[in-house]
């Protein structure tokens, strides 16, 4: 007498470049809840001002920059009130940032839960993207305050109906912070000297992105940089669509998706191939 059984899940090895069953990421997404509400109870636990420091630290980075590239350095604006241009660009910037140096260190810091539970490991990249999509938006609240206050004082801004669209900003810069710091991620398991190599390249890189200047600051013999830039065009893409000023055209915006796609489908295909030997390397 044979015995059959019927099972609820079955795990198999993956054999494509990219097989995620994004089903199976559905079904955890309890799991992903978890992680974020875990992410904010255990950043800010014990401390005095807990959320208030998603504000203080873009506040005081405007204030910095203000006062060095808008004072003494005196480089413009193109019209913008110095406030609101360094803030939004430390706002997208903060974003951009947080998830790359999440992402670039998904295997290492998520070894020991990769090495006991199963799920989707898919599921990690999309909790902390998440996870700062919710800070980035009490920043950018204060933000739309201080607009508000300009545009009341009666100062020359033009948001755009397009302003809505800004979720979709936010997920074009997760998607190049997330696939550039797995690619990242993928080497320094292997070779851990490089993290000291990319955390001071991504220090630099601020000033290499229109952040603290606009793209018509830059020389037209080095405005090349942000055509291959991919973070260029929807920092400056925001501008446009709540301030009214920026330098951004179609080619940039082109130049931008097509590398921000290579880049997160070449991150997706090392996150494939590399999750399930990587706890052998570390």
């Amino acid at each position: 007498m044979t015995h059959e059984e019927n099972w609820s899940m079955v795990i198999t090895p993956k054999r494509r470049l990219l097989d995620f069953n994004i089903k199976e990421i559905i079904r955890y997404r309890d799991l992903i809840f978890l992680f974020v509400k875990r992410d904010f109870t255990t950043q800010y636990k014990q401390t005095i001002l807990g959320p208030i420091w998603f504000l203080i630290n873009p506040i005081m980075s405007t204030i910095i920059y203000t006062f060095i590239f808008g004072r003494l350095a005196g480089i413009g604006t193109d019209g913008i009130p110095h406030v609101l241009f360094y803030f939004s660009g430390t706002l997208l910037w903060t974003y951009f940032t947080a998830c790359f140096d999440n992402a670039s260190n998904v295997f290492i810091s998520n070894a020991g839960i990769f090495n006991k539970v199963y799920f989707p490991r898919l599921v990690v990249p999309i909790y902390f993207v998440l996870s700062h999509i919710i800070k980035t938006f009490i920043q950018f609240c204060l933000l739309m305050a201080v607009l508000i206050y300009y545009l009341s004082i009666g100062t020359p801004l033009y948001p755009s109906w397009m302003m809505i669209f800004f979720p979709l900003l936010l997920l074009w810069l997760a998607a190049i912070s997330v696939g550039a710091g797995i690619i990242i991620s993928s080497l320094t398991t292997k070779y851990r000297d490089l993290r000291n190599v990319v955390g001071f390249i991504i220090s630099l890189a601020i000033y290499a992105s229109p952040v603290v200047y606009p793209i018509s600051e830059i020389p037209e013999n080095l405005r090349w940089i942000a055509y291959i830039n991919p973070v260029s065009a929807p920092v400056e893409l925001f501008r446009q669509w709540y301030f009214g000023f920026s330098s951004v055209n179609s080619t940039m915006i082109l130049s931008s998706l097509g590398i921000s796609v290579f880049v997160l489908f070449t991150g997706l295909i090392l996150f494939n191939q590399n999750e399930t030997s990587f706890v052998d390397v570390i």
